[in-house]
């Protein structure tokens, strides 16, 4: 296996994970955050500010083989997201030729939230995004930014990311909130561990996809979800109520076809190791 030089732009709890296994594997990491104290010895620091042209043009690392870009917003307004995701990619983006990087491999996490499909229709990376919130709507701008890098370019677009520390869902349930049943409420989710696997796994491929959907094997919907968890942590089944959107089914058919194995393929599997580890 070749040796890469790899910075991770935006290294935060995810980028972290994912730069310590590939250096694990032999490759150079560096990793791009604002503040650089808490990275762990195998990734390299690299301070800055990718809302400062300035900084990057000084302070990017040189002859980068592969970029992973995975931004979390300040604000969850719509000009957080500008500036996380379309602002900070195109600074990015336009450092790369004066630190010889314009042909770097570029990896992007986006969100299944792209789009709009409120209907339980399935959907896969050829289905219109037409999203509802400004949120998909600045991601959907910084795809297009990530399509017109130099170099190859690959989109992950996750379902709803849980894991240790991610527990949103178990806190709903522990406190007895309702779920949706009328209509249904379908739910796409992939664990934090697959997560890793997936951007480690698109990043290594000679030719990617150049957008991958990131989720399990199984959109089951909120109440399916919620109830299994009430049952396994001996609480009561939680109510049910009706609302307006019965969601969307994300395929992860490429996915599977790339040749990437899910260590978690449902939420029944991820979720058992995780009130497993919780103990």
């Amino acid at each position: 296996m070749m040796k890469e030089r790899i910075l991770i732009a935006g290294c935060g709890r995810l980028g972290t994970r994912l730069g310590v296994r590939l250096a694990a594997a032999g490759h150079h990491v560096f990793g791009l955050r604002r503040r650089c104290d808490a990275l762990p010895s195998a990734i390299v620091p690299c301070p800055a500010d990718l809302a400062s042209t300035r900084e990057l043009s000084s302070r990017l690392p040189q002859r980068l083989d592969r970029i992973y870009f995975i931004m979390t917003p300040d604000q969850y307004d719509d000009a957080g997201y500008r500036a996380a995701y379309v602002t900070s990619l195109e600074h990015l983006l336009g450092a790369l030729p004066d630190r010889h990087s314009h042909n770097a491999r570029l990896v992007m996490v986006s969100s299944t939230g792209v789009y709009g499909q409120d209907d339980a229709s399935w959907v896969d990376e050829a289905s219109p995004t037409r999203p509802a919130r400004f949120s998909g709507v600045r991601l959907l701008e910084a795809e297009a930014l990530a399509h017109r890098h130099h170099g190859p370019s690959t989109v992950v677009r996750f379902g709803g990311i849980y894991g240790a520390g991610r527990e949103a869902l178990l806190r709903k349930v522990r406190r007895g909130d309702a779920c949706q049943a009328r209509p249904p409420r379908f739910t796409n989710r992939i664990h934090e561990d697959d997560c890793i696997g997936v951007l480690g796994h698109l990043g290594g491929l000679p030719d990617p996809p150049p957008v991958v959907i990131g989720v399990d094997d199984d959109p089951a919907t909120q109440c399916e979800v919620m109830t299994w968890l009430a049952r396994r942590l001996a609480l009561p089944a939680p109510d049910h109520v009706s609302g307006d959107s019965a969601g969307r089914r994300c395929s992860n058919r490429l996915l599977r076809q790339s040749g990437y194995e899910l260590i978690y393929p449902d939420f029944r599997a991820g979720y058992s190791a995780l009130l497993t580890a919780s103990r």
